[in-house]
């Protein structure tokens, strides 16, 4: 008897003035449509959309689904963000965060009320989509690391540029290191076309660009890396896991939930290179059939903790819940 509506709102920059129009955006959109509840996601429909829903007193169920880049040094920015978070969510129903770091954070902070922050395991994988695909290109036995996404330097990707180029001159063995995903110039840690070009000049770095189809991209990879500062619930690392990827990624929130280090992948130390380049160079040293169990421990874990099932039955007996 739930009937959904998916709504998407572009956004300029953030200013008083842009705020204060988004936030009569979704005031007389939530006007016009009349819902019964709302479920907020990303950093502006949890603020502006929350402050509107408040005003017309419909209940709000938000995610929390990462604290981006702000939240990851102490600026006036993040100190901003916090004062609009405990503005904007003290009234919501529910906050749903997907990691515990992040919900100890906010009810530490006094953002939110312990009461109404729960966890969600993710926005949820298909695990019919994202399963293991037979490679369609021939690697001649060469090894291959593979990054996905966006071309930020908070994603950690210095890390594995010099990762690689420690490998290459260390490691006598073919391997391929490859980087998928898109610029993102509106962001200060951003990478920029120019340093893209001088690592591809340099030969270990294989630049992708972007694709629709991820999936086929992480089939023909042998290792999934994301050495990233901090993750909501990195989803690159669950649907590589799902699709019987061996993974390695930083000990940080929203990657180490996802990593049980040694069993379906490894650990390094954050913003550590040589931390980064041990753990890839302990992946090589691996047989086949080491790599291959990793990545059938991976999916296990993602069928029964993280499958698209579990989060969308979370949200429904939420909802009807709150309905009630």
């Amino acid at each position: 008897g739930i009937e959904y509506h998916e709504i998407k709102i572009n956004s300029k920059g953030t200013s008083p003035l842009e705020d204060t129009k988004l936030i009569l955006s979704f005031y007389y959109l939530y006007k016009k449509i009349k819902p019964d509840i709302l479920l907020h996601y990303t950093i502006k429909p949890n603020i502006y959309g929350s402050i509107a829903a408040r005003m017309l007193k419909i209940p709000v169920i938000s995610s929390i689904t990462g604290l981006g880049t702000i939240f990851i040094k102490e600026s006036i920015s993040s100190k901003i963000a916090r004062m609009l978070y405990r503005l904007s969510l003290q009234f919501n129903k529910k906050v749903f965060f997907l990691n515990t770091y992040d919900r100890e954070l906010f009810i530490g902070s006094k953002l939110i009320r312990p009461n109404i922050a729960a966890l969600i395991p993710g926005s949820g994988i298909d695990t019919n989509v994202f399963k293991p695909l037979e490679k369609t290109s021939k690697s001649n036995g060469k090894f291959r690391f593979l990054f996905v996404a966006r071309l930020l330097k908070d994603k950690g990707i210095e890390e594995y540029v010099e990762a690689a180029r420690q490998i290459a001159l260390e490691v006598d063995k073919e391997i391929g290191f490859f980087i998928l995903g898109a610029y993102y110039s509106g962001n200060p840690t951003a990478v920029t076309l120019q340093e893209m070009q001088e690592w591809e000049d340099e030969g270990n770095i294989h630049y992708l660009g972007t694709s629709d189809d991820v999936q086929s991209v992480i089939a023909e990879c042998d290792c999934v890396v994301l050495p990233s500062y901090r993750e909501g619930l990195s989803r690159v690392l669950l649907e590589a896991a799902s699709m019987e990827k061996p993974i390695i990624a930083s000990n940080v929130p929203g990657c180490k939930e996802v990593v049980d280090d040694g069993l379906n992948g490894y650990l390094c130390k954050v913003k550590s290179v040589d931390s980064l380049a041990e753990q890839m160079k302990k992946m090589l040293s691996l047989s086949n059939d080491e790599t291959e169990e990793m990545g059938r421990r991976g999916r296990e874990k993602v069928i029964t903790q993280y499958d698209e099932k579990i989060v969308n039955d979370i949200y429904h007996h939420t909802i009807e819940e709150l309905l009630r």
